[in-house]
């Protein structure tokens, strides 16, 4: 690491520590680095199908350990790792899922198929009513989307591109999926190649994502970095993405998500730092800092519209650093024009410290005059030659049209 990358880093850690001393809209818990837990058994690949023997391990695991994976290139299929225990990924192990569709089928034989709903699958790596487990180490987690399935003739991927052509959904399993834990872990793997969200937590309570290395290519489909929905008390740092749709997603579909901090990372290809579109429950109190966002589509993104609306409030932008953004700054009330019962709302929206320092598209679409999206900027400097689309907005403060160089800031793992 060069020393001009030290202190930027050193910087983004004072600036956080500064940051989150005075305010409540972030993870309340004291969050530091995850210690990775002592190993109660380790495995090394046969070469074969090892999820039988993985599974037994981690059933059989002390509570408060971790099944280590020390050795070799596992292949897998759907795993559950039980409450109070952990999966350790040793350096230069890698996991692969299994791409036989009728692994993770539900019981309606849909998964690996198209129809209108799009959830015939389960996850590849679950963790359910769990308290305390997590996911650990430097080696890696290959979701195998890139591969022809058992059976078929085509790749995860290859079917969420047949989606948009027929015009329904795919049913591809998610990487990992959190659903109704508590206090959960996701420490330095890397993740790659997702079917489906790569890593998304539902009505989770205390949630740590840390150190994490995503990827995908950009025009693979639905392969979110990291999603918390409806979630609490969630802390997600130091991590790079790059993948091919939101690189974090902040969603609200099935109860509130509040107290969110997301710090230290930085985003390259994909959709967008975002929060939205499914704010039905609202999502309130998230701290945003120390971001760097260098070629995605979007950089700040919060959507919503009337099929998924609800309240978007006490958000807070600091310390942005966007480059080869098409749209930096993106605040939209009527994503896709969807209508239905559930109106937007987003108010006491801070966004502080900003550079952007290409050209492109600020947008801030409100819903009428009583109902505008409301935001507050402060020292926020973005490249002369922008354009802005603008409508019921309520604007505080001023974009500054005098940024200029061609970095400034990195920051993530």
């Amino acid at each position: 690491m060069t020393m001009k990358r030290q202190l930027l880093n050193l910087l983004a850690v004072v600036t956080v520590v500064t940051l989150f001393g005075d305010v409540t809209a972030r993870d309340l818990r004291n969050v530091t680095e995850p210690k990775t837990p002592q190993t109660c058994t380790s495995l090394k690949a046969t070469g074969g199908d090892d999820t039988k023997a993985i599974q037994k391990a981690l059933d059989s695991c002390t509570k408060g350990k971790a099944v280590a994976l020390s050795s070799g290139t596992f292949y897998s299929g759907p795993l559950n790792i039980p409450s109070g225990v952990s999966l350790l990924v040793d350096k230069g192990v890698v996991l692969k899922a299994i791409p036989n569709p009728e692994l993770y089928d539900l019981g309606a034989k849909t998964c690996g198929t198209l129809n209108e709903y799009g959830v015939g699958c389960k996850a590849f790596i679950t963790m359910h009513g769990a308290k305390g487990s997590g996911i650990y180490g430097k080696g890696t987690i290959d979701g195998q989307a890139n591969v022809t399935m058992t059976g078929k003739n085509l790749s995860w991927w290859e079917l969420s591109h047949a989606a948009v052509v027929a015009k329904n959904f795919q049913n591809n399993p998610m990487l990992v999926q959190i659903n109704n834990s508590m206090d959960i872990t996701l420490y330095q793997v890397t993740l790659i190649n997702s079917p489906f969200y790569t890593v998304t937590a539902y009505e989770t309570i205390g949630w740590t994502v840390w150190g994490l290395t995503i990827r995908a290519p950009a025009s693979a489909r639905n392969t979110d970095g990291v999603d918390p929905i409806g979630c609490q008390n969630v802390t997600i740092a130091h991590c790079f993405i790059s993948i091919g749709d939101d690189h974090v997603a902040i969603k609200a579909l099935t109860a509130p998500s509040r107290h969110i901090s997301v710090f230290n990372n930085h985003f390259e290809h994909g959709n967008a730092m975002a929060i939205g579109s499914e704010v039905n429950h609202g999502a309130s109190e998230v701290t945003i800092a120390n971001l760097t966002l260098n070629g995605s589509r979007i950089g700040i993104h919060i959507k919503s519209n009337f099929f998924r609306g609800g309240h978007v409030l006490n958000i807070s932008y600091d310390n942005i650093c966007i480059i080869n953004v098409s749209h930096p700054i993106y605040l939209d009330m009527m994503m896709n024009h969807l209508e239905g019962p559930n109106m937007p709302v987003f108010h006491n929206i801070t966004i502080s410290n900003v550079r952007v320092l290409t050209k492109g598209i600020f947008g801030f679409h409100g819903i009428s005059n009583s109902n505008p999206v409301e935001a507050t900027f402060k020292n926020t400097h973005i490249t002369k030659g922008s354009t802005f689309s603008e409508y019921y907005a309520k604007i505080t403060g001023k974009l500054t049209e005098d940024a200029s160089g061609s970095s400034c800031g990195y920051y993530g793992n």
